[in-house]
């Protein structure tokens, strides 16, 4: 006989199922549009408050998660309706819960939009990389705006199906690598915009600090180990295979593996060379070739990784390769006369591991025409060098507007109407698409040739199978339908 706690569970997958089948089968998702409060008339939304204020749900509300529940809060223009996740017993969830008593709490998505679908019109996704996906596609869908923590997907194909449902449903989504709203980005437009940007050629880009993965030597899986009562480990799967709960893969530790993580790549290249793939028009490269990764393993991201990225001539400007280096001791060649790093105070400490910023912090090294230029990551402007020649330059350079808004006050302004967002998933998809390349290069440990118009690795086929990453479990294959 089965538990109530199991019939339970069997229930409420059901009418999840339900839920879900009636969506697809009846195809009332293309007529709901996003309504900000103001617009809204329902009898059950929440009267008006002075100030206007956009509905939104926050889905991971610990570590990286909560960073994004203090920030949209800070807006002043943020109304939590909801909270979700799938262990609501961590020290960090209830950090997040003891400052915001009295919203709504769920552990998965799926029964919160159920409940409570009518009265969100934003959420903000704050899980681990693989499960970004299904809450986003399951939001745009049914309308809501949506801000997802960067990369924006696991998989190649599942940003190709979020950049297509952004398009399809017409809602604000914003990728979260906040330095698209910093300095940073106002100054590479400026500067592009000016010609003091061209005629890039080379791009050196690294972050060589401590990772969770560093040291780590494994042979498979981890153990199974007991779930702890507070944790709803079928969630907190989402579409990922099957995995026997260890301790090991959760809190952050995800991100050493490739099954649900995307390493230090997909980790800090939305930081670091996020602008330069957006102002140069990048798109997507014709070669990814890993030119060196020390300590492979098919389980866990290398040790130390070299990935050498080609774009074609774009235009007028010229062919350009990216390369990228990870790793503590596999540092980039850099000028003689680099100088100290380029340090943004404001990048979150690491909650494993250090950045390491009294050697060498995550950076760039552009290579233009006439001029070569050092940067950080995050918001922190570039710097021409050597600093003779910043000199001589400084009295020419164009003028820098100033951000009208930080990152997260950007997307609900762009909720509202008022704004765009700076990194929408039109933009920052073709990034994070560039970088699940580059995993899958260490992945199969290869030289991979891609071509961008059919979108497919065509010297590889294993490769190429794993732009679709791996096939969803049973009842979460339509989330790729939606």
């Amino acid at each position: 006989m089965k538990s109530s706690r199991q019939n339970n569970s069997v229930n409420a997958a059901m009418r999840r199922r339900s839920f879900l089948k009636g969506i697809l089968a009846t195809g009332t998702l293309s007529v709901i549009t996003p309504r900000t409060l103001l617009a809204q008339d329902d009898a059950a939304t929440p009267s008006v408050t002075p100030v206007q204020k956009v509905n939104i749900a926050c889905c991971g509300i610990g570590n990286r998660g909560g960073e994004d529940v203090l920030a949209l809060h800070a807006s002043g223009l943020a109304n939590f309706v909801a909270f979700c996740d799938t262990d609501m017993g961590s020290k960090a969830t209830l950090a997040v819960l003891k400052k915001f008593p009295n919203v709504p709490r769920f552990q998965d998505f799926r029964v919160m939009f159920d409940k409570m679908g009518k009265d969100i019109e934003a959420v903000c996704v704050g899980t681990p990389d693989f499960s970004h996906f299904p809450i986003a596609m399951l939001a745009m869908s049914l309308g809501k705006h949506v801000y997802s923590e960067k990369p924006m997907g696991h998989s190649f194909r599942q940003i190709e199906l979020m950049m297509a449902a952004e398009k399809k449903y017409g809602v604000a989504a914003q990728m979260g690598n906040q330095g698209h709203s910093e300095a940073n980005y106002f100054q590479f437009k400026a500067w592009t915009e000016a010609g003091i940007i061209k005629n890039v050629t080379k791009i050196t880009a690294f972050m060589n600090g401590s990772r969770r993965w560093h040291g780590m030597k494994v042979s498979g899986l981890l153990p199974e180990q007991p779930i702890p009562p507070t944790l709803d480990w079928e969630t907190w799967l989402a579409t990922a295979q099957e995995h026997q709960y260890n301790v090991g893969y959760c809190n952050g530790d995800w991100r050493s593996w490739f099954d649900f993580g995307n390493g230090a790549l997909g980790d800090w290249g939305a930081h670091i060379f996020d602008t330069a793939h957006e102002f140069l028009h990048l798109g997507l490269p014709t070669e990814v070739e890993a030119v060196k990764l020390d300590g492979w393993s098919p389980y866990i991201f290398p040790q130390a990784s070299t990935l050498a990225f080609r774009f074609p001539a774009r235009g007028t400007m010229p062919p350009l390769e990216l390369t990228w280096y990870d790793g503590q001791k596999n540092l980039p060649p850099l000028p003689s006369d680099f100088g100290a790093s380029v340090v943004d105070p404001n990048i979150p400490p690491p909650s494993k591991g250090s950045l390491e910023t009294k050697t060498l912090a995550p950076g760039k090294v552009i290579y233009g025409e006439g001029l070569t230029f050092k940067g950080g990551s995050h918001g922190s402007t570039l710097k021409i060098i050597p600093e003779a020649k910043a000199k001589e330059m400084a009295s020419s350079l164009p003028f820098v507007p100033k951000s009208t808004s930080e990152h997260h006050k950007n997307f609900l302004l762009a909720c509202m109407g008022k704004e765009k967002c700076r990194s929408p998933f039109a933009v920052a998809g073709p990034l994070c698409q560039t970088m699940a390349i580059g995993v899958i290069a260490q992945r199969v440990n290869a030289k991979l040739e891609f071509d961008r118009d059919t979108k497919t690795i065509t010297n590889h086929k294993v490769a190429n199978g794993l732009l679709n990453g791996v096939p969803p479990r049973k009842d979460w294959e339509q989330y790729y339908l939606l």
